[in-house]
Order: structure tokens, then sequence, then C-alpha cells
């Protein structure tokens, strides 16, 4: 069904919220019901938008099913990590079988030490490894890391970055923040940022980035940023950590390996576990021999899942069966002629919008000026995404509130074309709406 075209930005922002609310009674019962005993009525600040979101009963391959039996596309992939899609006959597999020989099984098993030699062997950084449970444990170990070995309390982020649920820096610290003292820096700004690491550079103990910004916006750092950041680390003896949660799967050996700039630390996540709950991080082996509990003055670090039998033996399989390296190269080539489609058609139609990323990941902006930094997003207006977010579900497509779009292996070209024709078709239908 043709998009209706509307004059009036707001106005066509509360007819499609309105449309919407009216085609998910199930999804709005299930909402307030949830919030009786659920806080907030979900447990991800992030999957929450007006009037309320989605509830889902099931997914399959490249696609997910709502309470009110409506079918998507899944552009969303569960913020990167549903790189394998839903249900795939591997992991489920791996996991019935698992369940065989149990999945508490109270100390190193057989499954353990053969993953962590697989994520060794796949990206450059991983001289030796440790496990976590999530991308924001992984990254609050390789901090505490950081910040033991070299005696130094602080640490730089980037503005609009986001390393976990207690590393938010969207607008600056978040007040739920882990309680370091941070240093802010601005993104893909060489000189700005080695001004203040020359000004902090004897309390600083380490330097975190997103080498490609993920849920805010799919801004990748320019190389020549990188390669200076690693130099003057390098140079004053700053740990540099390398948050891979999301962009380990843009490259058969991850970010880093696309851009040729190794960091002494790196976190990783999401859909690592095959599925399932995962976070790790490692390095360099001097740094990561302080958590070798036969060393002098180990490091603690425990965590009673962190070998979860399920997680390991899932993790272990999709790594080498399905998201192998030339799997990777695949996708995200993929990736990248879908980004290229979308931001020629925004050209045929005149629209000042852009998708930026990098392979399987992307992001749509409304404006035509560079997004170089998670700050250039204030460029975008919100109310312009929303209309995007709720038009696009309406043509049975999926993908964050915030423009996020992501690829996962079981889409086809079948998938994409069709996603390629609802934005065709978004960009037709409001093309009055979107001129700055």
């Amino acid at each position: 069904m043709a998009l209706q075209p509307n004059v009036d930005l707001d106005a066509a922002l509360k007819e499609a919220r309105d449309k919407y609310g009216a085609a998910n009674p199930n999804s709005r019962e299930y909402y307030e019901s949830a919030r009786n005993s659920l806080t907030g009525g979900l447990g991800r600040s992030s999957l929450y938008f007006q009037p309320f979101p989605l509830a889902f009963s099931h997914g399959e391959g490249a696609y997910i099913w709502d309470v009110d039996d409506h079918r998507y596309a899944d552009f969303m992939g569960d913020y990167t990590a549903g790189i394998y899609g839903h249900n795939h006959p591997i992991t489920r597999r791996v996991i019935l079988e698992t369940f065989d020989n149990g999945i508490a099984l109270n100390g190193p098993h057989k499954h353990e030490a053969p993953f962590a030699e697989a994520l060794c062997k796949r990206f450059p950084a991983f001289e030796q490894i440790r496990f976590a449970n999530s991308g924001t444990e992984a990254n609050i170990w390789a901090l505490s890391l950081a910040r033991a070995v070299s005696g130094k309390s602080h640490v730089m982020a980037f503005e609009g970055c986001y390393h976990g649920g207690v590393f938010n820096f969207e607008h600056g610290p978040a007040p739920v923040n882990y309680p370091i003292p941070w240093v802010m820096a601005p993104y893909n700004d060489l000189d700005g940022t080695s001004a203040l690491i020359d000004a902090h550079e004897h309390e600083l103990a380490a330097v975190i980035i997103e080498p490609m910004v993920g849920a805010q916006g799919c801004i990748p750092a320019e190389t020549d940023f990188l390669k200076g950041l690693r130099e003057i680390t390098e140079e004053k003896g700053i740990i540099l950590i390398f948050d891979e949660v999301m962009t380990s799967r843009l490259g058969p050996n991850g970010y880093q390996g696309e851009v040729g700039i190794t960091p002494d630390l790196t976190s990783v996540s999401k859909y690592l576990g095959g599925g399932l709950t995962f976070g790790a991080f490692g390095g360099r082996a001097d740094l990561m021999t302080r958590y070798d509990q036969t060393g002098e003055d180990p490091l603690p670090q425990a965590g009673t899942f962190n070998n979860n039998v399920l997680t390991m033996t899932a993790g272990l399989a999709a790594l080498e069966e399905i998201y192998t390296e030339s799997a990777a190269r695949d996708l995200n080539d993929r990736g990248d002629d879908f980004r290229h489609r979308l931001n020629e058609l925004a050209k045929t139609h005149g629209v000042p919008v852009q998708f930026t990323g990098y392979g399987s990941m992307l992001n749509i902006h409304f404006t035509a000026d560079p997004i170089l930094s998670p700050q250039d997003m204030h460029k975008t207006d919100l109310r312009k995404r929303d209309l995007f977010h709720f038009d696009m579900m309406d043509q049975a497509q999926y993908l964050a509130r915030s423009g996020m779009i992501v690829l996962s292996l079981p889409m086809t070209d079948s998938e994409i074309d069709s996603f390629v024709a609802a934005v065709d078709e978004f960009f037709a239908s409001r093309k009055s709406l979107l001129a700055d």
C-alpha cells in the first residue's frame, strides 16, 4: 500500500503513530500488562518508542513475527547480535546436543579453550583472552585491567560513543555510568584528541574507542585518526582499547583487521556467542597475564557464567561453521553494495538523506551535511527519523528506531530488494517533508 503524502511533518508523524497503535492491539496489551511488574514494561531501554514497542512471538531465518501475527524482515538484527538470523540449524543442533551432557559443569570444560583459541586466531589483538557475559562486562574488565596495570586512574572516551549499559556517553557521561574519572574527547578530531592526551598523559590509564561508532549512527573513524591515536598512545605508554562489541563483524579479522591497526586490548560480544549471552576481552599477553592466577599478585576475574557451556559450544560452532572468514567478506561486501544503492536512491529523489556505515552495518541520517562524529547526529530531525521508523514497519521492514540497519546471513537479494523498494516508496511519498 502506498504511503499517504502529508504537507505537515507533525501531522504525518501523528497519523503514522496512530495507525501503528491501531494495527497492534496485542502489543499494546502486552506492554500495558508488563508495566505492572516489569519497570517500564521492558528490560532494555533502547527498545522503547512511543506509544509502545512491538512484542514478538517468534522468528525464523531473516523474519520475525509480532504477537499480532505481523511478519517483518528483521533489519534490526538485535543490534548486530543476530547475524545468524533466527533459529539457525547449526546453533540449534549444537545447543540441543549440549543439553544432553549437562550445562553447569562446575569447572573448566572441553569447549572453553578451543573457543578461546579460535577467537585468538581470528582477531589480531588477541594474544590471550578471558570470557565474560556481555560487552558491558568485557569493557569493565578491560578498563579495570588497564587501571590496575598502569596505576593511573583516568580513562579517555569519545563524545557520543557507547561502551555498554554503564559506559554511555551519548550526551556526556550518564548518571548511571561506572565511576571512573573520564576525559571526554571529540571523535574523528586528532588535533583535539592529541591535545587532551598531552594535558592528561600522567593520569590516563587508557583510551577506549569504537573504531566505528555503532548504536549512535554507524560513523566510521577515519583511518588517519585511528593511526594517529595508535601512535600517540604507544608513544606515551597509554593502553589503547578497541571496543569491537559491534564492529568485530565488519571483516574476517574484525574492524581492526580492515584498517590494519592493532590496539593493546579489545572487547567483543554480541554475535560471537552464537546467539547466546557472551562477552570477551583480551590483547597483549603481558597485560592479560595479570589475570593469571598462578602469577604474582594476580587480579581476580570471576563470574559463574563466564565459561557457560552453552555459549562456548554455540559460539565455537558459529565461528567455525557459519561466520567463517569467507562468509564475513561476502556479507560485508553485500552491505557496502546495499548502502551504495540506498545513497543513490536518495540522490535520485533529491532528498537530503544519507546512509553512513561500513559493511553490514549502516544508519540513515536526515541531512546532506557530512556525518563525521556523533555530534553531527544533531543535524538529524528526530521527527523524520521516527516517521521513517513507522513507515518502514508499515511496509513490513523492522529496524532500530535510531535508524540503524543491520544485515544478517540468511538475507537474500529478495529481502534487500524489498527494503530498497520500501525506502523508495518512503522517499516518493514523504519527499515534501524531508527538505531541510
